[in-house]
Order: structure tokens, then C-alpha cells, then sequence
């Protein structure tokens, strides 16, 4: 196969690998993330409602947003693989985020919940094909301007698009009354809007930098072939981390069924997590750049403390515990995301990604259908498990700390 972005790193002019080079390039990836959270999480926002209207049932409902993360998570790996496998990391992105966009807008035109369920899948897909390539071209900028700094920037870019998109749909079926099925399509159709100027912004990022491996900096790689130990015990610390981190339909079950909050409250309660999460992004983010994979730990505690507070407590303690939640995806989506690259090869970093997501995917799902039964059973024990689980990835975390930085010493890390 004829392979992309193929430029040796010699021949690549010093003067093109810049922070501030690098930095642009995060910045517009930052604005196709931008536009198209606020495609798909805009869409999230009213799905369920819309698909009960179209007679689809609760337990329909359910069994399609689990299958759906579940598929979109395991082919993330396939996806990274292709990516490092053709070095088409800009054609496997553009493919994905098409399929991924293209098909929010379409849910106008169902009329069946059927159909609907098929347009689900594809932009879950959509978003698998995506993600790993995407990643693995941010992080080629970010070995210039910083990982940690990189990984952040977009997040918090990303972050507002999500912040924004579920608001904007909760004010349009407000406007709109909600209560026909053409209400919630006039919603999904009016998102055409944001999925083409995030297509719009991905064309001209392609034109742009054509050849994204050149922003980093190569230095001699001695393995290639696979990943160091580190690597995998970090996979299994994340694991961790996503098994016991409570999905956010959980918890605003929880506030709806124990009336914790208001149900009127529960949409900015999602919204205020976001924010929070974009701003933890850019702290952790900038902290990690000067201080290595410590701050990790710190956001593993906010991540452990988040539960007994969500579903222990009362509306004061629900604020407290959703912004901690905040600032537990802040550090999933950025510093997890750096150091995943610092411990991969750039050959490889595609397949590092398509196989951190998939891990932390499938636990997630794991994870939040136990958390989802214990609800039922008993809400100490959810908690426990939580906690339990979460803290468990602290010892594997401060292990890798010491694996990678010795590996480090002996001259063997692949950043």
C-alpha cells in the first residue's frame, strides 16, 4: 500500500517544528472537537426521549447506548492499527469523523426507532474510527509543545463543544415544547449546522499540515516491535480507574429516583461537570509537562472521593461530588492520553491508542453494568466498589512511575 505522511525525520526543516507550529495544530483540531461535541453530545442529550417517542422501550434504550459504547470502544483498536499500519492517520480520521457527524443530523429523517438505532451505531463508529489516528496526530505536536499542555489544550476546546451542545438542545425542545416527535427532529436537523463547520475545520487542518509526523521531533527508537512492561501495567491501572468511575446516566438516575436534584437541575449539573473538566485539563495538563505522571495520583483521589458524595449525600454534597467527577475526566482526557504516548514508539502510537481505548472501554462498560445492578441492590455497596476499585490503581500507578522511570535512566524510553 502507498503510505502517508512518509517524510523522514532528516529531511524535515528545524525551522517547521516550532511550539508555536504545533500549537496551531492542536488548536484546530481543538475546533473539529469543538463543533462536534456539540453534534453528538448535543444529540445525547435527547435521544432517549426521542426513541421512547418513536416506541422504542426502556429496556431497548439501554441495551442500544451499552452496545453502542461497547462497539465503539473495541474498534478503536482496529482503527489504530490501520493507521499505523497504511500511515493514512488523515484519511482514517476524515472517514471517521464523516460517518461519526454525518449520521446525527440523519435522525431527522427516521421514522422508525429501528433506524435510528442503526444511525446510532454508525456515529459510535464513527467516533471509534476517529479517535486513535486523531490522538496519535496530537501527540506528534504535543512531543514539541508538550504533552501533558497539548492533550489539554484540546480537551478543554473539546469540553466546550460538549458544554454547549447539550444546553443548546435542552433550550431548543424547550422552545420547542418537546412534545411531538417534530420537535426532536427539528433539534437533531438544526445540528447539521456544527457537524459541517467541524468538517469544514478538519479539510483545512488536512491542507494545512498534510504530513502531522513532521511536528515531532524524532529521536533513534530502539524497539519498535513492541510495548515496554510499563506500558501494560498502566493498562491495567487505567482499567482500574474506568471500572469504577460512575457513567453520568447513573448518577442522574440516582438524583431523578432519590430526588436528590431537581430534575430541571440534572442537564446543568452535566454541563458544570463539563466545564469542570475542561478546566482541570489545562491544570493537570500544564502540571504533568513539569512534573511528570505524579499529578496522576492527585486525580485518581478526586476520582475516589466523587462516589460517596454523588450517592451518599444531599444536593450540597451532589455539587461537590460532580465537580470532583469533573476533574476526574479532566486527567482521563489529558494526562492519560500523554503518557500513553510518551510510553509508545511513534511507529506504533495509532495501535497504543486504539489499545488503551478499547481497555479502558470495555471496563468502562463493565464496570458501570455491575455498578448498575449493585444501584439495585444496594447503594453502600456501588459505593465501596467505587472506591475499591479506583484505589486499587494507585499502587499499579506509582509502579509504573518507577518502571518507566528506570527505563527512562537506562536509556530505553520510546518518547
Amino acid at each position: 500500500m502507498k503510505r502517508e505522511n512518509t517524510v523522514p525525520a532528516s529531511r524535515v526543516p528545524a525551522t517547521t517544528i516550532t511550539a508555536g507550529r504545533a500549537t496551531w495544530f492542536v488548536v484546530l483540531l481543538g475546533i473539529v472537537s469543538l463543533f462536534a461535541d456539540m453534534t453528538y453530545e448535543g444529540a445525547r442529550g435527547i435521544i432517549g426521549p426521542y426513541l421512547a417517542l418513536l416506541g422504542a422501550s426502556a429496556t431497548v434504550v439501554g441495551v442500544v447506548a451499552g452496545l453502542g459504547e461497547l462497539l465503539g470502544y473495541a474498534l478503536r483498536l482496529v482503527s489504530g492499527r490501520l493507521a499505523d499500519r497504511t500511515g493514512r492517520y488523515w484519511l482514517v480520521t476524515i472517514c471517521g469523523y464523516l460517518v461519526n457527524l454525518l449520521a446525527v443530523p440523519l435522525l431527522a429523517l427516521t421514522g422508525h426507532w429501528q433506524y435510528a438505532v442503526l444511525l446510532m451505531f454508525a456515529e459510535r463508529v464513527g467516533k471509534a474510527l476517529r479517535s486513535p489516528p486523531r490522538d496519535a496526530m496530537l501527540s506528534f505536536a504535543g512531543k514539541t509543545m508538550g504533552r501533558g499542555w497539548g492533550f489539554a489544550l484540546h480537551e478543554a476546546m473539546d469540553q466546550t463543544g460538549a458544554t454547549i451542545g447539550p444546553l443548546l438542545m435542552a433550550g431548543v425542545i424547550a422552545w420547542k415544547n418537546g412534545h411531538i416527535l417534530q420537535d426532536y427532529q427539528f433539534g437533531f436537523g438544526l445540528l447539521l449546522i456544527p457537524a459541517v463547520l467541524s468538517l469544514g475545520t478538519l479539510g483545512l487542518a488536512r491542507v494545512l499540515f498534510p504530513n502531522p509526523r513532521d511536528l515531532e521531533r524524532r529521536t533513534p527508537e530502539l524497539d519498535v516491535c513492541g510495548f515496554a512492561k510499563p506500558f501494560w501495567l498502566y493498562l491495567a491501572a487505567t482499567a482500574c480507574v474506568a471500572a469504577g468511575f460512575a457513567d453520568y446516566p447513573l448518577i442522574a438516575y440516582h438524583f431523578q429516583a432519590r430526588a436528590v436534584v431537581d430534575g430541571g437541575w440534572i442537564p446543568f449539573f452535566y454541563a458544570l461537570a463539563m466545564a469542570v473538566d475542561g478546566g482541570a485539563a489545562l491544570v493537570f495538563g500544564a502540571v504533568y509537562d513539569r512534573r511528570g505522571m505524579g499529578v496522576l495520583i492527585a486525580a485518581l483521589l478526586a476520582g475516589v472521593l466523587a462516589a460517596p458524595l454523588l450517592f451518599l449525600g444531599g444536593f450540597d454534597s451532589a455539587v461537590c461530588g460532580v465537580v470532583l467527577w469533573g476533574v476526574g475526566m479532566g486527567a482521563q482526557e489529558s494526562v492519560m492520553k500523554a503518557v500513553v504516548a510518551a510510553m509508545s514508539p511513534v511507529a506504533r502510537r495509532g495501535s497504543a491508542f486504539g489499545i488503551f481505548n478499547m481497555s479502558f472501554g470495555v471496563f468502562w462498560f463493565a464496570g458501570s453494568a455491575l455498578m448498575g445492578v449493585l444501584y439495585d441492590v444496594s447503594i453502600p455497596a456501588l459505593v465501596a466498589f467505587s472506591v475499591v476499585v479506583q484505589l486499587l490503581a494507585v499502587p499499579l500507578m506509582l509502579l509504573v512511575m518507577r518502571r518507566h522511570r528506570a527505563s527512562t535512566d537506562e536509556g530505553h524510553d520510546v518518547k
